[in-house]
């Protein structure tokens, strides 16, 4: 199988060519105490906070005078931005200084930043291509801009590392473990980003295959996949077959690309928005503005104007599992964040009548998404006093099964379900809530079942 080569990211420089998101548990190194980290296939925050990315690309390196950009995204619900980072290899070199300056724009606009860089794309088939080793290379040169920004900041190591040449995706595991090996040696403690082969789309199976084997190289066990998904993803159930491929195997997954179509087809964005919704996977789109060479449609808003939404943009941000609907802003800048040291107005001791923990915290349950023989829910629990734990029972009437949980130890006996809080979201002052969220089979009507809240 050979696909098209989506060469959509060389701008409007001189330039003719195109311009171009069952579990297995790992052990976390006991020093990551700080930053992002993989969780039993998830990302997750510092405090252990569950953070999907919703988010776009920003095309910095070929239009850095565009600096109201990540404010512009951020004003549409972001609650992430890819950075498109040049090393010197293919295009100006974006410097320290400059990329200080975009974390700092980043943090100014309580974004998680994705920094990647570019001149890697295709390499194999574009002449001037850079190596995995050059980019790193080029980390090590910015590395002041990004250290002690692990709470902030992802390194995405290189775009489309390789492009459809058997003899250069062959050596993708080897070279994508010995560059994420070469920037722990060189003490990089953030959550590390790899993109696949076959310009990022994985057709061949490549990273889906050798994930296992390149996550396991990583001594800090906190590397994420990214997929770019464009004509190879024209159907549904290729999206739901490569998703849940990783999902089941309990490995970090992110959909790093997307768009609203390609000139090597037409990708299927609505089942990658619900279904990464579904599975609780970030995404981020193809890109804010400034494409050029045939593909202007993956434009979100026409000449930088957050004014000016496209059809995509308009799609992406305010259509079904979209941004705005999806999007949660990170707990580093206080968006579910618990508060780690309550400090509660005193509290009467409760009517020694009343069963204990009755009334002193309240769930409600949202049917999210739902789809042929699947669903997804959202339980939301708010205490009422101070508590420093809770249960959430209730039970299916409908032959409802939960199948995969997270942000709390789910169980189930029959139509019987039990929730307990995790061990960073059970400590609630008054009038605070958190959630938690499943995915679930069922046979006919998904239904509302009542809650009974204790803690």
């Amino acid at each position: 199988m050979r696909t098209s080569v989506p060469r959509r990211l060389l701008v409007a420089l001189g330039s003719a060519l195109a311009l171009m998101a069952g579990l297995l548990a790992y052990a976390l190194p006991a020093q990551a105490d700080t930053g992002f980290r993989i969780s039993e296939g998830r990302l997750v925050d510092a405090a252990g906070n569950d953070f999907v990315m919703r988010g776009v690309s920003h095309a910095h390196t070929w239009y850095p005078q565009e600096t109201q950009s990540l404010g512009d995204i951020k004003s549409l619900g972001a609650n992430a931005v890819r950075v498109v980072l040049s090393s010197g290899d293919r295009w100006n070199e974006n410097g320290v200084d400059d990329v200080a300056a975009v974390v700092a724009d980043c943090k100014a606009h309580r974004l998680i930043c994705v920094l990647e860089v570019h001149d890697t794309t295709g390499y194999g088939e574009e002449a001037e291509a850079a190596t995995l080793d050059q980019a790193v290379d080029y980390w090590l040169r910015v590395r002041d801009a990004v250290e002690g920004e692990e709470d902030h900041v992802l390194v995405n190591i290189g775009n489309e590392p390789y492009g459809n040449d058997a003899a250069t995706v062959q050596d993708w595991a080897a070279d994508t473990s010995a560059a994420i090996q070469r920037l722990r040696d060189e003490g990089f403690d953030h959550t590390l980003v790899v993109d696949a082969p076959n310009w990022g789309q994985d057709w061949s199976h490549t990273m889906r295959a050798d994930a296992q084997q390149v996550f396991d190289s990583d001594p800090d066990a906190n590397t994420m996949f990214s997929i770019h998904m464009y004509g190879v993803y024209e159907q549904e159930s290729t999206v739901v077959d490569y998703m849940e491929a990783f999902t089941d195997a309990g490995l970090p997954l992110m959909v790093g690309e997307f768009g609203i179509d390609h000139s090597d087809g037409n990708p299927d964005e609505d089942a990658i928005m619900a279904h990464a919704e579904r599975l609780g996977l970030g995404y981020i789109g193809w890109s804010w503005s400034g494409n050029s060479g045939g593909v202007e449609y993956l434009d979100m808003v026409e000449d930088f104007d957050v004014d000016r939404l496209t059809p995509w943009g308009e799609r992406i941000f305010h259509g079904p599992d979209g941004i705005a609907e999806t999007a949660e802003e990170a707990p580093v800048y206080g968006g579910t964040d618990p508060d780690p040291s309550p400090s509660p107005d005193p509290t009467p001791s409760p009517d020694p009548t009343d069963p204990p923990g009755d009334g002193d915290c309240e769930a409600e349950y949202t049917v999210q998404h739902e789809w042929s023989g699947g669903f997804q829910a959202q339980v939301t629990v708010t205490a009422t006093v101070p508590i420093t734990a809770w249960t959430v029972t209730w039970t299916f009437a409908d032959g409802e099964r939960v199948t995969q949980s997270w942000n709390a130890a789910v169980t189930g006996d029959g139509d019987r379900v039990s929730a307990d809080n995790a061990a960073y979201n059970g400590t609630l002052s008054a009038g605070q809530s958190t959630s938690f969220g499943f995915t679930g089979s069922h046979e006919g009507t998904v239904g509302v079942p009542e809650l009974d809240c204790t803690a």
